[in-house]
Protein backbone atom coordinates (compact mmCIF):
# COMPACT_ATOMS: atom_id res chain seq x y z
CA UNK A 1 0.00 0.00 0.00
CA UNK A 2 1.51 3.66 -0.75
CA UNK A 3 1.65 6.26 2.40
CA UNK A 4 0.79 9.03 -0.11
CA UNK A 5 -0.44 12.08 2.84
CA UNK A 6 1.31 13.96 5.23
CA UNK A 7 1.38 11.96 8.90
CA UNK A 8 -0.52 15.62 10.13
CA UNK A 9 -3.62 14.82 7.36
CA UNK A 10 -5.69 12.30 8.45
CA UNK A 11 -5.84 10.34 6.00
CA UNK A 12 -2.49 8.83 6.70
CA UNK A 13 -3.89 7.04 9.53
CA UNK A 14 -5.50 4.77 7.09
CA UNK A 15 -2.66 3.54 5.13
CA UNK A 16 -0.54 3.46 8.25
CA UNK A 17 -3.36 1.45 10.38
CA UNK A 18 -5.23 -0.28 7.53
CA UNK A 19 -1.71 -2.10 6.21
CA UNK A 20 -1.18 -3.23 9.66
CA UNK A 21 -4.48 -4.55 10.03
CA UNK A 22 -4.08 -6.53 6.98
CA UNK A 23 -0.45 -7.42 7.49
CA UNK A 24 0.71 -5.39 4.42
CA UNK A 25 3.83 -3.45 3.80
CA UNK A 26 3.74 0.62 3.79
CA UNK A 27 5.66 2.43 1.41
CA UNK A 28 5.62 5.80 2.05
CA UNK A 29 6.30 8.23 -0.81
CA UNK A 30 9.30 10.42 -1.40
CA UNK A 31 7.73 14.62 -0.90
CA UNK A 32 10.14 15.72 -3.58
CA UNK A 33 7.83 13.06 -5.84
CA UNK A 34 5.22 14.77 -5.66
CA UNK A 35 5.50 17.26 -8.03
CA UNK A 36 6.71 14.78 -11.04
CA UNK A 37 4.38 12.53 -11.93
CA UNK A 38 6.57 10.14 -13.60
CA UNK A 39 8.48 9.75 -10.98
CA UNK A 40 5.32 8.93 -9.34
CA UNK A 41 4.61 6.29 -11.71
CA UNK A 42 8.71 5.36 -11.19
CA UNK A 43 7.51 4.92 -7.17
CA UNK A 44 4.49 2.34 -8.30
CA UNK A 45 7.15 0.16 -10.79
CA UNK A 46 9.42 0.16 -7.85
CA UNK A 47 7.71 -0.76 -5.33
CA UNK A 48 5.25 -3.36 -6.92
CA UNK A 49 2.42 -1.17 -5.01
CA UNK A 50 -1.00 -3.41 -4.68
CA UNK A 51 -2.90 -0.49 -3.40
CA UNK A 52 -2.27 2.88 -4.43
CA UNK A 53 -4.00 5.68 -2.29
CA UNK A 54 -3.79 9.38 -3.16
CA UNK A 55 -5.82 12.79 -3.81
CA UNK A 56 -7.84 13.38 -7.08
CA UNK A 57 -5.41 16.42 -7.83
CA UNK A 58 -2.40 13.82 -7.44
CA UNK A 59 -4.38 11.29 -10.10
CA UNK A 60 -5.10 14.14 -12.50
CA UNK A 61 -1.65 15.28 -12.72
CA UNK A 62 -0.31 11.71 -13.78
CA UNK A 63 -3.09 11.24 -16.57
CA UNK A 64 -2.53 15.22 -17.77
CA UNK A 65 1.07 14.41 -18.30
CA UNK A 66 0.80 11.08 -19.73
CA UNK A 67 2.24 9.03 -16.65
CA UNK A 68 0.05 6.56 -16.68
CA UNK A 69 0.48 3.65 -18.51
CA UNK A 70 -0.36 -0.05 -18.70
CA UNK A 71 3.11 -1.28 -18.54
CA UNK A 72 5.08 -1.30 -15.31
CA UNK A 73 1.13 -1.40 -13.53
CA UNK A 74 1.17 -4.62 -13.58
CA UNK A 75 0.63 -5.25 -10.03
CA UNK A 76 -1.84 -2.63 -9.03
CA UNK A 77 -5.09 -4.67 -7.71
CA UNK A 78 -6.82 -1.48 -6.73
CA UNK A 79 -6.41 2.75 -6.87
CA UNK A 80 -8.42 4.36 -4.31
CA UNK A 81 -8.96 8.41 -3.99
CA UNK A 82 -10.31 10.54 -1.13
CA UNK A 83 -10.44 14.28 -0.43
CA UNK A 84 -11.85 16.00 -3.49
CA UNK A 85 -13.71 15.38 -6.56
CA UNK A 86 -12.34 12.98 -9.05
CA UNK A 87 -12.71 14.58 -12.92
CA UNK A 88 -14.68 11.13 -14.32
CA UNK A 89 -12.50 11.79 -17.49
CA UNK A 90 -9.31 11.40 -15.15
CA UNK A 91 -10.86 8.37 -13.68
CA UNK A 92 -11.86 7.51 -17.55
CA UNK A 93 -8.02 7.66 -18.58
CA UNK A 94 -6.89 5.66 -15.63
CA UNK A 95 -9.45 2.91 -16.15
CA UNK A 96 -8.65 2.52 -19.86
CA UNK A 97 -4.94 1.62 -19.15
CA UNK A 98 -5.63 -0.28 -15.77
CA UNK A 99 -8.56 -2.62 -17.20
CA UNK A 100 -7.66 -5.35 -14.17
CA UNK A 101 -7.95 -2.75 -11.06
CA UNK A 102 -10.81 -1.95 -9.15
CA UNK A 103 -11.40 1.99 -8.59
CA UNK A 104 -12.90 3.17 -4.98
CA UNK A 105 -14.19 6.28 -4.45
CA UNK A 106 -14.17 7.09 -0.40
CA UNK A 107 -15.52 9.90 1.28
CA UNK A 108 -15.75 11.81 4.75
CA UNK A 109 -14.81 14.36 6.80
CA UNK A 110 -12.20 14.06 9.39
CA UNK A 111 -15.03 14.55 11.90
CA UNK A 112 -16.56 11.51 11.41
CA UNK A 113 -13.15 9.76 11.00
CA UNK A 114 -11.60 9.77 7.64
CA UNK A 115 -14.32 7.29 5.72
CA UNK A 116 -18.16 7.45 6.06
CA UNK A 117 -18.75 6.31 2.71
CA UNK A 118 -17.55 4.17 -0.72
CA UNK A 119 -18.42 3.12 -3.98
CA UNK A 120 -16.10 0.88 -6.18
CA UNK A 121 -16.90 1.70 -9.74
CA UNK A 122 -18.21 -1.21 -11.56
CA UNK A 123 -17.46 -0.47 -15.17
CA UNK A 124 -15.29 2.24 -17.03
CA UNK A 125 -17.72 5.04 -17.68
CA UNK A 126 -18.76 5.23 -21.21
CA UNK A 127 -20.00 9.49 -20.77
CA UNK A 128 -17.00 11.39 -19.43
CA UNK A 129 -19.78 13.63 -17.54
CA UNK A 130 -21.35 11.01 -15.87
CA UNK A 131 -20.87 11.49 -12.05
CA UNK A 132 -19.30 9.19 -9.73
CA UNK A 133 -21.37 8.71 -6.14
CA UNK A 134 -20.08 8.67 -3.31
CA UNK A 135 -21.35 5.72 -2.46
CA UNK A 136 -23.04 3.94 0.92
CA UNK A 137 -22.26 3.96 4.30
CA UNK A 138 -19.55 2.23 5.61
CA UNK A 139 -20.27 -0.20 8.23
CA UNK A 140 -21.55 1.50 11.39
CA UNK A 141 -22.39 4.57 9.65
CA UNK A 142 -25.37 6.32 8.63
CA UNK A 143 -25.98 9.22 5.55
CA UNK A 144 -28.87 11.36 6.04
CA UNK A 145 -29.85 14.26 3.13
CA UNK A 146 -31.64 16.35 5.60
CA UNK A 147 -33.22 19.96 4.08
CA UNK A 148 -32.97 23.28 6.01
CA UNK A 149 -35.51 22.20 9.14
CA UNK A 150 -33.81 18.57 8.84
CA UNK A 151 -36.01 16.28 7.48
CA UNK A 152 -35.16 13.78 5.22
CA UNK A 153 -35.54 15.22 1.41
CA UNK A 154 -36.97 13.00 -1.32
CA UNK A 155 -34.90 10.69 -3.77
CA UNK A 156 -33.63 12.64 -6.63
CA UNK A 157 -34.16 16.06 -4.19
CA UNK A 158 -30.89 17.94 -3.23
CA UNK A 159 -30.39 18.54 0.82
CA UNK A 160 -27.40 18.76 3.14
CA UNK A 161 -25.51 15.97 3.77
CA UNK A 162 -25.75 14.81 7.98
CA UNK A 163 -23.65 11.69 9.35
CA UNK A 164 -24.23 9.49 12.20
CA UNK A 165 -22.97 6.44 13.68
CA UNK A 166 -20.03 5.19 14.78
CA UNK A 167 -17.00 7.13 13.41
CA UNK A 168 -18.43 10.71 15.30
CA UNK A 169 -15.90 12.60 17.09
CA UNK A 170 -16.62 14.23 20.70
CA UNK A 171 -16.25 17.50 19.34
CA UNK A 172 -13.85 20.03 18.98
CA UNK A 173 -10.87 20.53 21.40
CA UNK A 174 -11.53 23.38 24.02
CA UNK A 175 -14.44 25.09 21.24
CA UNK A 176 -17.82 24.08 22.63
CA UNK A 177 -19.62 26.82 20.41
CA UNK A 178 -18.10 25.32 17.43
CA UNK A 179 -19.12 21.55 18.69
CA UNK A 180 -22.72 22.46 19.16
CA UNK A 181 -23.00 24.31 15.63
CA UNK A 182 -21.72 20.59 13.83
CA UNK A 183 -22.92 18.34 15.86
CA UNK A 184 -26.59 18.36 16.25
CA UNK A 185 -29.31 16.37 17.97
CA UNK A 186 -30.22 13.31 16.05
CA UNK A 187 -33.58 14.72 14.49
CA UNK A 188 -34.91 11.26 14.23
CA UNK A 189 -35.07 11.20 18.34
CA UNK A 190 -33.64 14.11 19.65
CA UNK A 191 -34.25 13.07 23.29
CA UNK A 192 -31.81 10.14 22.84
CA UNK A 193 -28.22 11.91 23.15
CA UNK A 194 -27.29 10.48 19.82
CA UNK A 195 -26.11 12.96 17.54
CA UNK A 196 -25.30 13.78 13.59
CA UNK A 197 -22.50 15.94 11.96
CA UNK A 198 -23.16 18.35 9.41
CA UNK A 199 -21.19 18.83 6.90
CA UNK A 200 -21.49 21.40 4.86
CA UNK A 201 -22.00 19.11 2.00
CA UNK A 202 -24.82 19.30 -0.62
CA UNK A 203 -26.23 15.43 -2.50
CA UNK A 204 -28.99 13.43 -3.77
CA UNK A 205 -29.93 10.22 -3.18
CA UNK A 206 -30.02 8.49 -7.10
CA UNK A 207 -32.05 6.27 -8.45
CA UNK A 208 -29.64 3.84 -8.13
CA UNK A 209 -30.26 4.04 -4.06
CA UNK A 210 -26.48 5.41 -3.90
CA UNK A 211 -25.41 9.15 -2.59
CA UNK A 212 -24.09 11.18 -4.81
CA UNK A 213 -22.08 14.76 -3.45
CA UNK A 214 -23.24 18.32 -5.48
CA UNK A 215 -20.83 20.95 -3.85
CA UNK A 216 -20.09 22.59 -0.94
CA UNK A 217 -23.61 24.65 1.03
CA UNK A 218 -20.41 27.23 0.75
CA UNK A 219 -19.84 26.75 -2.90
CA UNK A 220 -23.46 27.93 -4.22
CA UNK A 221 -23.40 31.64 -5.06
CA UNK A 222 -25.92 34.10 -6.36
CA UNK A 223 -24.54 35.63 -9.73
CA UNK A 224 -26.31 37.82 -11.92
CA UNK A 225 -29.67 37.33 -10.57
CA UNK A 226 -28.98 33.28 -10.41
CA UNK A 227 -28.13 30.77 -8.02
CA UNK A 228 -25.18 28.64 -9.36
CA UNK A 229 -23.17 25.84 -8.04
CA UNK A 230 -19.55 26.38 -8.37
CA UNK A 231 -18.62 22.45 -8.36
CA UNK A 232 -20.87 22.53 -11.68
CA UNK A 233 -18.47 24.74 -13.89
CA UNK A 234 -15.52 22.82 -12.25
CA UNK A 235 -16.73 19.67 -13.47
CA UNK A 236 -17.16 20.75 -17.15
CA UNK A 237 -13.85 22.20 -16.96
CA UNK A 238 -12.43 19.00 -15.64
CA UNK A 239 -14.25 17.38 -19.20
CA UNK A 240 -11.59 20.02 -21.36
CA UNK A 241 -8.74 18.13 -22.90
CA UNK A 242 -6.60 20.86 -23.14
CA UNK A 243 -6.88 21.82 -19.11
CA UNK A 244 -4.87 20.25 -16.90
CA UNK A 245 -6.16 21.01 -14.23
CA UNK A 246 -8.23 24.04 -13.03
CA UNK A 247 -10.80 25.27 -9.98
CA UNK A 248 -13.72 27.78 -9.53
CA UNK A 249 -14.23 30.03 -6.86
CA UNK A 250 -16.97 33.04 -6.18
CA UNK A 251 -15.74 36.38 -5.24
CA UNK A 252 -18.03 39.07 -3.81
CA UNK A 253 -18.30 42.59 -5.51
CA UNK A 254 -20.45 45.82 -5.08
CA UNK A 255 -22.31 46.01 -8.28
CA UNK A 256 -24.85 44.53 -10.10
CA UNK A 257 -23.15 40.91 -10.86
CA UNK A 258 -23.30 39.86 -6.89
CA UNK A 259 -20.47 37.12 -6.64
CA UNK A 260 -18.19 37.23 -9.32
CA UNK A 261 -17.19 33.81 -10.40
CA UNK A 262 -13.59 33.20 -11.23
CA UNK A 263 -11.84 30.56 -12.85
CA UNK A 264 -8.08 29.50 -12.45
CA UNK A 265 -6.36 26.46 -14.82
CA UNK A 266 -3.15 25.31 -16.06
CA UNK A 267 -3.11 24.58 -19.72
CA UNK A 268 -2.46 21.66 -21.17
CA UNK A 269 0.41 23.64 -23.72
CA UNK A 270 0.21 26.41 -22.24
CA UNK A 271 -1.08 28.29 -25.24
CA UNK A 272 -4.90 28.20 -23.54
CA UNK A 273 -6.05 32.45 -22.87
CA UNK A 274 -9.57 32.05 -20.57
CA UNK A 275 -10.89 33.26 -24.30
CA UNK A 276 -10.04 30.00 -25.21
CA UNK A 277 -11.75 28.40 -22.56
CA UNK A 278 -14.78 30.24 -22.13
CA UNK A 279 -15.73 29.71 -25.76
CA UNK A 280 -14.99 25.81 -25.14
CA UNK A 281 -17.24 26.00 -22.09
CA UNK A 282 -20.17 27.58 -23.76
CA UNK A 283 -20.96 24.50 -25.39
CA UNK A 284 -21.04 23.07 -21.98
CA UNK A 285 -22.89 25.61 -20.17
CA UNK A 286 -25.35 28.36 -19.93
CA UNK A 287 -24.27 31.82 -20.45
CA UNK A 288 -24.94 32.91 -16.25
CA UNK A 289 -22.56 30.40 -15.68
CA UNK A 290 -19.39 31.17 -17.28
CA UNK A 291 -16.49 32.85 -15.42
CA UNK A 292 -16.28 36.05 -15.77
CA UNK A 293 -12.75 36.34 -14.42
CA UNK A 294 -9.79 34.42 -15.84
CA UNK A 295 -5.90 33.18 -14.80
CA UNK A 296 -3.70 31.30 -16.31
CA UNK A 297 -1.39 29.87 -13.99
CA UNK A 298 1.68 27.55 -13.97
CA UNK A 299 0.56 25.08 -11.05
CA UNK A 300 -2.72 26.13 -8.93
CA UNK A 301 -1.84 26.50 -4.81
CA UNK A 302 -2.11 23.57 -3.01
CA UNK A 303 -2.60 23.32 0.91
CA UNK A 304 -0.38 21.26 2.96
CA UNK A 305 -2.43 18.26 2.12
CA UNK A 306 -2.20 18.34 -1.63
CA UNK A 307 -5.56 19.62 -1.87
CA UNK A 308 -6.23 22.95 -4.14
CA UNK A 309 -6.13 25.79 -2.37
CA UNK A 310 -9.49 27.70 -2.60
CA UNK A 311 -9.55 30.27 -0.74
CA UNK A 312 -5.80 31.44 -1.45
CA UNK A 313 -7.72 31.81 -4.97
CA UNK A 314 -10.48 33.50 -3.47
CA UNK A 315 -8.13 36.09 -1.85
CA UNK A 316 -5.71 36.22 -5.14
CA UNK A 317 -8.79 37.25 -6.91
CA UNK A 318 -10.46 39.44 -4.49
CA UNK A 319 -6.96 41.59 -4.03
CA UNK A 320 -7.53 42.24 -7.81
CA UNK A 321 -10.41 44.34 -7.61
CA UNK A 322 -12.70 44.64 -10.01
CA UNK A 323 -10.90 44.19 -13.35
CA UNK A 324 -12.03 41.94 -15.79
CA UNK A 325 -9.74 40.37 -18.31
CA UNK A 326 -7.67 37.44 -18.63
CA UNK A 327 -4.08 37.52 -15.98
CA UNK A 328 -1.21 35.55 -16.59
CA UNK A 329 0.84 34.00 -13.69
Amino acid sequence: LSGHPPFHFDLSTFDIYGSLAAGAELHLVPPEANLLPHELASFIRRSELTQWFSVPSTMAYMAKLGAVTAAGFETLERVIWCGEVLPTPVLVHWMQRLPNARFTNLYGPTETTIASSYYTVAECPSDETEAIPIGKPCAGEELLILDEHLTPVGQGEIGELYIGGVGLTRGYWRDEEKTMAAFVPDPRAPNSGRRVYKTGDLCRLGEDDLVYFLGRTDTQVKSRGYRIELGEIEAALATLEDIREGAVVGVETEGFEGVAICCAFVPATGEQSGNDVRQQLRNLLPPYMLPSRWRVMSSLPKNANGKIDRRALRESFAAEGDRNHTVTR
